[in-house]
């Protein structure tokens, strides 16, 4: 079930609601929990016995974990248990095919094996299991007693599939106890509204352009047109991943939970490194925390920092897909970090804003590049058509897709800065009274959701891309 459906907007959410503020304080939990099994069940009608049982095993890891408080022999034991099960759980169902597929090719094998489909969100729901015995291990959060409330966590509907990852030190305290009032409420639905329309309006829309110039081979590709391609990829990865995070920071409010931001206007950064704190924070967190901290961090020699960040860069890559593009996507990316860290971030600085802009949006497209080919070959043959090496500089196709495009375009860069809401913010301080801002707020947002549900009722294109990490 997606977030953008019309099964989403005006049956499931509305009855959660409805019972969710009925019931007393002490059942909205559970009531929040029997939403969120059904909510994934409707989808993965099996594979929500995978998520009970990494529940329970989750649930009962901590608590021997936190068992052995005063034996840290015993109790690391039991927490590499716990993180190696999760792991091998994770790599079954998303590396296994890839593992066979590549022994078959390197070796004179030809081992058969059954394609699984990928369960939804097992990404995002194991690696926040995991944080809880991370965190339980380091003392850094109580291990959770009551079985449902460390059930919600785990299977929130809200950022169960696809984000943002949260902690669950962050969490912890909200399970218990949190405000829900009448505030927290509104301020939810307009987050929610706003990542729906990033995902209806401009993300379909963006990405109906990119799959129209991804169905052109790459030999007849000019450089305009491949440049577009890349533009419309990272305005659909972008808005299609923001706003579902938005939907979901907006639902956590609306249930009273306040999840930290995943995106923090990325496409303004000024450097690989800058646009890595600002995308995907969650997931930027998790590694640091639990991985490249443990490794030394940047407190070491410089070889072993090196080596440090590039063992992060290549687990991203790999937590984003099992294939060779996406491993060499992080390879990229530690890569140009090192060499900012190192080697040009300092005459980086020394550059006027403009030149710094310029070169990462460069870097960044360009990694788009490896993020959305189907094999490695295409990535260097789309890159080998952005320096005019497909069909010239430019043809009448792309000027086409400029042309008709062009509006997509505008919108997408303004909404990419904060510039876009501060307009909004603007003319809403237009109005002086209270009760006029907020009847004028309710105008606009409401006329933003039925554009959202008009764009949502007539198109077909409706994916969310990252339900398949």
């Amino acid at each position: 079930m997606l977030f953008s459906s019309i099964t989403f907007l005006f049956m499931f959410l509305p009855v959660v609601l409805a019972v969710y503020y009925i019931v007393p304080y002490k059942a909205k939990n559970i009531v929040l929990l029997a939403a969120s099994l059904f909510f994934y069940a409707w989808g993965e009608p099996v594979y929500v016995v995978l998520m009970i049982l990494s529940i329970l095993f989750n649930y009962f890891c901590g608590r021997d974990i936190h068992s052995y408080a005063d034996d840290p022999a015993r109790a690391k034991r039991s927490v590499a248990f716990a993180v190696v099960v999760n792991l091998l759980i994770l790599g079954f169902f998303k590396y296994y095919g890839f593992l066979l597929d590549t022994v078959n090719a390197v070796l004179p094998t030809d081992i058969p094996y059954r394609e699984l489909p990928l369960p939804v969100g097992i990404s995002f729901y194991t690696f926040q299991a995991m944080s809880y015995i991370l965190d339980v291990y380091r003392k850094n959060a109580k291990p959770q007693k009551n079985i449902l409330n460390f059930a919600l966590y785990i299977s929130m509907f809200p950022q169960l599939i696809a984000g943002p990852i949260v902690r669950y030190a962050d969490i912890e305290e909200q399970l218990r106890r949190r405000k829900i009032s009448a505030v927290k409420f509104g301020q939810g639905a307009m987050l929610f509204i706003t990542g729906l329309a990033k995902k209806t309006v401009i993300a379909n829309t963006a990405g109906a352009v990119f799959e129209e110039i991804a169905d052109i081979p790459t030999g007849s590709l000019s450089a305009l047109t491949a440049w577009l391609g890349v533009f419309s990829y990272a305005f659909q990865i972008y808005y299609d991943f923001s706003g579902y995070s938005d939907m979901a920071l907006g639902l956590g409010k609306m249930f009273g939970f306040e999840f930290r931001k995943n995106f923090d206007y990325p496409y303004i950064s000024r450097s690989a490194t800058e646009f890595w704190r600002r995308w995907h924070i969650s997931l930027g967190t998790w590694f640091r925390e639990y991985v490249y901290i443990p490794l030394g961090g940047s407190r070491c020699a410089v070889s072993r920092n090196i080596f440090n960040i590039m063992v992060v860069w290549m687990l991203t890559g790999m937590w984003h897909g099992a294939a060779w593009n996406f491993i060499a996507w992080g390879v990229y990316y530690g890569i140009i970090i090192v060499m900012e860290k190192y080697v040009w971030g300092a005459s980086l600085e020394n550059m006027p804003g403009i030149v710094q802009h310029i070169y990462a949006g460069v870097i960044v497209l360009a990694g788009w590049v490896f993020f959305f080919s189907p094999s490695l070959g295409y990535s260097l043959r789309y890159l080998l058509a952005m320096v005019g090496g497909g069909a010239g500089l430019a043809d009448a196709q792309g000027a086409f897709i400029l042309y008709t495009h062009w509006l997509l375009y505008l919108l997408a860069v303004v909404g990419a800065s904060a510039f876009g809401i501060s307009l909004v913010r603007r003319f809403i301080r237009l109005f002086r009274s209270t009760a006029a801002r907020m009847a004028v707020s309710s105008v606009i947002y409401m006329g933003i959701f039925l554009i959202s549900v008009a764009f949502l009722v007539t198109d077909t294109f409706n994916p969310f891309l990252y339900f398949r990490f």
